[in-house]
């Protein structure tokens, strides 16, 4: 008998996997592709949240208003998720991905003759557009899985998780660069910002096609139609994983979403609120160099509750006053919580779930997880700008507002690790 040992250089040499060998060749591939999409598409989200609530100041008939172009983006995200994800299970995910790119280009061009105008109504449809590519951009880290072997599914997610790590640096240096750093701020200063999106859109759409993820067979007549939203809904882990990644990004948004407001606000300038976006949206990518692998070796559930337990901390620091140092430390544990969170539940998703399921499952939980980013990001406007008699009372609400639904997240994660200690 030949042991596998002795087999592994015959499969170098061919070019074939040993056997016993799981082959992520491919994975890998597709892994880099989405990663360089991560980074240099993903650059103008970071890029229009620094700046869309600025704009959206100069331009609404309402203070309150002012971030409504950040949730407009975020809406236009959670209506796009389901049809876009029955149109990756029916055409493939580059097909998915370049009318992600598709709607970024075009919500740009819209931004840029809103600002032109002076239309906040036009700026929002804009904004929604955007949000169509938002929404592509989210199905990044499914379809790192799509070819990956199960040992490697964790990773392949952070891995392209971590692409954000140079759209932190590129967008909101763009930004700084873009639009200087006096505290007073124009509308019409942030239009390079908006021509810097087109081009990054026009570029980014060519990346797609280096993707070799295969498009899905059609299922036969005779396949298994796979549980309803209903049935799937009460699972309790896609339950538990649709709760726990709502509430990580959702609250990561809130507190985002009034950033440059509460900074440019307690007198500090744009680049200062660049700045520590830049520092935060670092923070929600570079632990996922690693995040994979402590799935890995401590379970997803443990990771989901430190990130829950980081945001908490986030919040707290925010509340201890509004020098430039405080926003840097929160804002740093807002996006280490966050990619603990949001990560980990994307993982527990991922395993709860037959293949057939998947489009209808991934669509399902990305318009609930967007429709309450939706909601955060609406509220957060509301409340900076229309809670209290002045900046630091608003920032304060906003990091408040984070307690109730902490305790909602954390409160069924543990239901389900008692559940499965009970089971077992």
């Amino acid at each position: 008998m030949t042991d596998l040992a002795s087999e592994t250089p015959k499969a170098e040499a061919t070019g074939a996997p040993a056997r016993g060998i799981v082959d992520d060749r491919r994975a890998w591939r597709n892994v880099m592709v989405l990663v360089a999409a991560q980074a240099i598409l993903g650059s103008q989200i970071t890029m229009i949240f620094v700046i869309g609530g600025l704009a959206g100041q100069q331009l609404a008939p309402h203070p309150c208003l002012a971030t409504l172009p950040i949730s407009m983006i975020v809406f236009g995200s959670m209506t796009t998720a389901p049809w876009l994800s029955n149109v990756m299970q029916v055409l493939g995910r580059r097909a998915g991905f370049l009318i992600g790119a598709g709607g970024g280009l075009i919500g740009s061009i819209l931004a840029v003759y809103a600002i032109m105008i002076e239309s906040f109504w036009v700026f929002l449809a804009g904004s929604y557009l955007t949000g169509i590519y938002m929404s592509a951009q989210g199905f990044y880290r499914f379809a790192a899985t799509d070819t990956a072997s199960e040992a490697f599914r964790p990773k392949a997610i952070s891995y392209v998780m971590a692409g954000g790590l140079l759209s932190a640096l590129i967008g909101p240096q763009l930004v700084a660069l873009l639009s200087g750093n006096s505290p007073v701020a124009t509308v019409d200063r942030f239009l390079p910002v908006y021509y810097a999106a087109i081009v990054i859109n026009v570029l980014g759409m060519a990346i797609f096609y280096a993707l070799d993820i295969p498009k899905p067979a059609p299922p036969p007549a005779d396949a298994p139609r796979g549980r309803t939203r209903g049935a799937l809904l009460r699972d309790p882990v896609i339950a538990v994983a649709v709760i726990c990644a709502m509430v990580s990004y959702a609250l990561m948004n809130l507190v985002m979403t009034s950033t440059p407001l509460a900074v440019v606000g307690c007198g500090f300038g744009v680049a200062d609120a660049s700045n520590v976006v830049s520092l935060h949206v670092l923070a929600m990518f570079a632990p996922s160099f690693f995040t994979g692998h402590l799935i890995v070796r401590f379970g997803v559930e443990k990771i989901i509750g430190v990130g829950l337990v980081i945001l908490a901390i986030g919040g707290a620091v925010a509340l201890q006053g509004v020098a430039l140092g405080n926003f840097f430390i929160a804002l740093f544990l807002l996006g280490v919580g966050w990619n603990f969170g949001f990560i980990g539940a994307t993982t527990l998703l991922a395993s709860a779930h037959a293949p057939h399921e998947r489009g209808r499952v991934q669509g399902m939980n990305d318009a609930i997880v967007f429709g309450c980013v939706t909601f955060a990001s609406l509220a957060s406007g509301g409340l900076m700008n229309c809670s209290g008699g002045d900046v630091v009372a608003g920032w304060n609400a906003v990091n408040l507002a984070m307690a109730p639904f902490l305790m909602l997240a954390g409160g069924s994660l543990i239901w389900l690790v008692m559940r499965g200690r009970a089971a077992a």
